[in-house]
């Protein structure tokens, strides 16, 4: 993010398949590779990788060295010795959250034997995420910089303790979802859209698609709930089904295997198309109406709040609901909002 020149080595040399695993790592976030082979020896790697990135100009090196479910001596001795042949300005330990209070412990080990100066929490959007947290900043007294919150690449993050504390809480974490979709979504599609939306063009299937898509980069609809002030239930809910998110996956799929003729006029979908369309996709007919169902009730939403004086409305109509916010909600009065939205 502050677009600096990394460049990435693995002097991981038990798993020849590390070597490959960060090499196709590095090319798919843009980063230099220096090449590797199981017959040398961690130190001269590290060595030749440090040469190679400064003749490349690289603002960063990362070497990742070996890295073992328990702790062995062969292991602490070679990484001690690498740490002084190359004496690192970062030396972060990476730990899985899921391993609980293994976690604590080989954070501890590590930290005995290497001067730590911080830790990356991965697979932290688990249950245990919490707990391990305190427990490897309790014991090793480092601070955690980043946490994993999913498998892909950019699902690290800054690590905010604030936010954490919330998340456990269940209070929330929305400046961290904020961040996302300041990061993740597409501006020049939303701008593209709002200004669709205002000349009253209308919220096609392509649109739809669109928004699908920028919610899986938002992590899923999982993601998004986990982030959300008193959503933490929900949240594990939709841990335990992945039946709404493959209704998502369906729905792309179904709006993939239409023409780009039916994806911007939906009404020429008659019953042959939709018959094609659904052997396309692998999904039955009624899937298909399912979809243009969604889509119908969607673009009536999207005409109401663009519509002069929409958005007062809608506000006014959820507060009139009954609910939180509603008659007896007690989160707005039975206008439906507060004063001065009014």
């Amino acid at each position: 993010r502050e677009k600096k020149k990394v460049m990435v080595v693995s002097a991981d040399v038990y798993r020849p398949a590390a070597i490959k695993q960060l090499e196709t790592l590095a090319n798919e976030v843009g980063a230099g590779f220096h090449p590797s082979t199981a017959d040398e020896k961690p130190i001269d790697i590290a060595k030749g990788a440090i040469d190679a990135a400064r003749r490349g100009a690289y603002d960063v090196l990362l070497v990742d060295t070996a890295g073992r479910l328990t702790v062995d001596e062969q292991m602490m001795g070679e990484i001690k010795d690498l740490h002084a042949a190359i004496t690192p300005i970062e030396t972060l330990f990476v730990v899985d959250a899921m391993t609980g209070q293994d976690a604590a412990n080989t954070a501890k080990a590590f930290n005995d034997a290497l001067p730590l100066t911080g830790v990356v929490l991965t697979k932290a959007d688990g249950d245990a995420r919490g707990g391990a947290a305190l427990s490897v900043r309790h014991i090793t007294g480092k601070p955690i910089k980043f946490m994993g919150m999913g498998e892909k690449t950019d699902a690290l993050e800054p690590f905010h303790p604030d936010r954490v504390a919330s998340r456990i809480l269940d209070m929330g974490d929305v400046l961290t979802l904020i961040e996302e979709a300041e990061r993740k979504i597409d501006k020049s599609k939303a701008d593209k859209l709002a200004k669709k939306l205002k000349t009253g063009k209308g919220f096609d299937l392509e649109d739809f698609l669109d928004q699908i898509q920028q919610m899986k980069n938002m992590g899923g609809l999982t993601g998004m709930l986990d982030k959300l002030p008193g959503m933490g239930n929900l949240g594990a809910m939709a841990k335990q089904t992945t039946a709404a998110e493959g209704q998502f996956k369906q729905m792309e799929s179904i709006i993939f295997s239409m023409t780009l003729d039916e994806r911007r006029f939906p009404d020429k979908i008659n019953g042959s198309r939709k018959k094609r369309i659904a052997a396309g996709s692998g999904t039955q007919i009624q899937d298909v109406n399912r979809v243009l169902k969604q889509h119908k009730q969607m673009q009536k939403m999207m005409k109401k709040v663009t519509a002069k004086g929409g958005m007062k409305k809608m506000m006014r109509a959820m507060g009139g609901m009954g609910g939180p916010g509603g008659p007896g909600g007690g989160g707005m009065p039975p206008g439906g909002m507060p004063p001065m939205m009014r």
